[in-house]
Formats: structure tokens, C-alpha cells, sequence
């Protein structure tokens, strides 16, 4: 099990190492051609973890992330990674081990036509929570604009190495100057190397129609179906909604969307989980400016189960806040409750995330962070061991290093 866990480490460096590298290698004649903006920063910090039932203790973390975003207009391709390693000073080894996630994606615009690809892959010690990688306290920027859809690991875990891969492909058509036709397709793979989640396999497809009422307002009807599977369990639910959304943007700063809608549930055992009717929301609000990005968001819909149940039944609300004073000091905010029901069992798990950060930039490269992180999670029913039970809070320390963005020209 440790060589396997070894080999899918080393496999997302060496994707993330193939990304780097391709840049010097288009320097020389006859390369493909590269023009894009590249960033890349190091951070270091120690974190103090207390406050929970299973026990305190402190860790070390080393990070590095890089980012590229080229310019080609019609066939715009951006890499994303994070990863670094964690390690304990004191007390039980929670927390010990590597994370990485490296995103991709790659789209081909046309003058009616667009068509997007995309593939996460993320390896982690714990549940994820705030910024890219997931991982607290190790200087990410948090707080930022954006609300991201709840994650495949909404139940909060320790010392739970995973392995999560969501891929997809979504197209989309401008029929006329009102109307835009979309559909996609996607996989997810959740594994658990250690044996200590439940393996999960999803499917989905969806199709909708878009039209744009003026210049402020839209709506839209869209259609999604989903397939959950289970490897280690003879059990399969599949699920089926019609969601029709209003989109508005008040102004420049601020956009609200709001899509609902019925969403039908079948299993391959109906005495576990009967057929039934229930209710999908997705609704947004967003405030952009040059100094103050903040959202709210809030979504229900039927899930995969986080690792822990045979299907869920998912409510999660998300704030998070970030303000600027001047150039070199920023504040960010974060919160988050969920609560998964389980389709097959009665009770839920109720999860609720708060986290600060305060970074401060000396010089042009260097900065200090500090963070606090509390998380919260109960159950009316029994939970696996490693599954957080109560409260666990964490502070944090540490600085960063990044150099100036390049641009890369050939």
C-alpha cells in the first residue's frame, strides 16, 4: 500500500514537473510556440493544533505553487499546482504527509462555438477546506471572490490520505445574440488507498439553454443527470433535475444568480433508497471591486456521499471576504456550513468551517502570514474513527517568497 501511495505521489509531481519544464524547452528554434504569464511562490509556516478529542499537536509545513496562463486567445490553456509536504513537531502524526493538486484546463474558442477541457487531481493528508490546495495555514491566499460548488469531501477528515479526480468537458454553442445552448460531461474518482473511506465513482452529463433577457439579465434551463457507483458495495443511485435559473448584474460590482428546480432520485435497491422527489437550489451573490472582493453562496442537491455515506443528501453555505489596505496588507475571511443527510440511513453530519488570515508584504518578494482556523463537526449517528468528532481549532505562522510574474515570449 506505501508503494502504491509513493508511486501516485510521485506521479503528481512529474505531471507538474512536465508543466515546468515545457518552458525552457520551447526556447530553443523550432519549438512550439509559448507566450503566457508565469508565477510562482515558496512558503514555509508552523501550525499549533488544539482544542479537539483527538489530542494536540504541532506541525511544520513546506509549499511551493505554480501558476501559467497563456495568452492565445482562441485556444487559451491555464496549469494551476499546488503541493508541499507536512510534518509534526509534537504530538500524534495527524497531519504527516504530502499534498498536491494540479489542475488543468484547455478550451478552443471559435466565432459561435467553445469548447472547454478540463482534469483536478488532488492528493491530500485530510479533507480539504480553504484555498487551492486545501490544506489551512500554509499561506494561500483565502478569502477571495468566487464560489466554488461544495466538495467531494464535504465530511471533515484526519489523518484520511485521498485521491480525488474530477475531469469534464463542456461545449457551448451561441445559437443567436440571446441564446447560447451548453453540455457537458464529467467524471469523478474518489479513492482511499488506506481503505478507510468508501471508494466512489460518479458520472454526469447536462445540457441547457441560456437567454439573455438585456444587458443585465438572463435565464436559463438546464438539465443534469448523475450516476453515483460504489466498487465496494453492491449499490448504485442515479440522479435527475431540471433546474431553471435568473441571472443579474446589478452593476459592476456586484452579480446575484438564483437556479431551482425538482430532481429525481432511483437506486438499484429501492427498499434501501426508495424512488423520490426532491428539491435542487444554487444560488449566488458576488461583490467585485479593485480593493474588496466578498460572496455568498448556498446550494442543495444530492451527493456522492463525501466517502462516508452510500449517497447524501448535501446543503452547504459558503461566505468568505477579502479586503486590501494599501499595497502591502490584506485581510481575508472565510466560513462554511454543510450538512450531509444520508440517502441510505436516517441522521446527518453537520460541518461548520471559520478561518482569518493577515498577510503583510515587505519588499517586493517577501511576505508574512498569519492565519486561525476553527472547524466543528457532529453526527447523530456513529462515525468512523478517523472522521472528526467536536472541535478542532489551529493557529498559524509563516512567510512567503515570490518572485515577480514572468511573462514568457517565443
Amino acid at each position: 500500500m506505501k508503494t502504491n501511495l509513493a508511486l501516485l505521489a510521485t506521479l503528481l509531481v512529474a505531471c507538474a514537473g512536465a508543466g515546468a519544464q515545457a518552458v525552457p524547452a520551447v526556447a530553443g528554434p523550432g519549438g512550439p510556440s509559448v507566450n503566457g504569464n508565469l508565477h510562482y511562490d515558496f512558503h514555509y509556516s508552523e501550525m499549533a493544533e488544539f482544542g479537539s478529542a483527538v489530542g494536540n499537536w504541532q506541525t511544520a509545513n513546506a509549499s511551493a505553487s505554480v501558476a501559467y496562463a497563456s495568452d492565445n486567445v482562441r485556444r487559451p490553456f491555464s496549469l494551476n499546482y499546488s503541493g508541499g509536504y507536512t510534518w509534526t513537531i509534537t504530538g500524534p502524526s495527524y497531519s504527516t504527509g504530502a499534498f498536491q493538486r494540479l489542475g488543468l484546463s484547455q478550451a478552443f474558442l471559435w466565432r459561435k462555438w467553445n469548447l472547454s477541457l478540463s482534469d483536478d487531481v488532488s492528493y491530500r493528508p485530510q479533507a480539504p477546506t480553504t484555498g487551492f490546495s486545501g490544506i489551512p495555514g500554509i499561506g494561500e491566499p483565502i478569502g477571495g471572490g468566487g464560489n466554488p460548488g461544495p466538495s467531494d469531501q464535504s465530511i471533515l477528515t484526519v489523518k484520511t490520505h485521498a485521491l480525488d479526480n474530477d475531469a469534464s468537458a463542456e461545449l457551448g454553442i451561441n445559437i443567436n445574440y440571446g441564446t447560447t445552448f451548453n453540455a457537458g460531461v464529467g467524471s469523478n474518482l474518489l479513492r482511499y488507498p488506506d481503505g478507510n473511506g468508501l471508494d466512489t465513482n460518479g458520472m454526469n452529463a447536462n445540457s441547457g439553454l441560456t437567454w439573455r433577457l438585456n444587458a443585465r439579465n438572463s435565464v436559463s434551463a438546464t438539465y443534469q443527470f448523475s450516476h453515483y457507483q460504489y466498487p465496494d458495495y453492491n449499490f448504485t443511485f442515479l440522479n435527475n433535475s431540471a433546474l431553471f435559473g435568473f441571472k443579474r448584474e446589478w452593476n459592476r460590482k456586484v452579480t446575484t444568480n438564483l437556479s431551482a428546480g425538482p430532481e429525481w432520485i432511483s437506486s438499484s435497491s429501492s427498499t434501501a433508497v426508495p424512488s423520490s422527489t426532491r428539491v435542487a437550489v444554487n444560488a449566488a451573490i458576488n461583490y467585485q471591486f479593485r480593493f474588496v472582493s466578498a460572496g455568498l453562496s448556498y446550494n442543495r442537491g444530492t451527493t456522492g456521499g463525501s466517502g462516508y455515506l452510500l449517497g447524501a443528501e448535501t446543503d452547504a453555505v459558503r461566505a468568505n471576504l477579502s479586503k486590501e489596505f494599501g499595497r502591502t496588507l490584506t485581510v481575508g475571511f472565510e466560513g462554511s456550513y454543510q450538512r450531509n443527510g444520508g440517502l441510505v440511513k436516517s441522521g446527518g453530519i453537520g460541518s461548520k468551517y471559520a478561518g482569518a488570515q493577515v498577510t503583510r508584504l515587505f519588499g517586493r518578494h517577501f511576505t508574512a502570514f498569519a492565519d486561525y482556523t476553527i472547524m466543528l463537526q457532529s453526527s447523530s449517528s456513529s462515525l468512523p474513527a478517523n472522521v472528526l468528532k467536536g472541535r478542532m481549532q489551529m493557529i498559524n505562522f509563516g512567510i512567503g517568497y515570490s518572485p515577480r510574474e514572468m511573462h514568457l515570449r517565443h
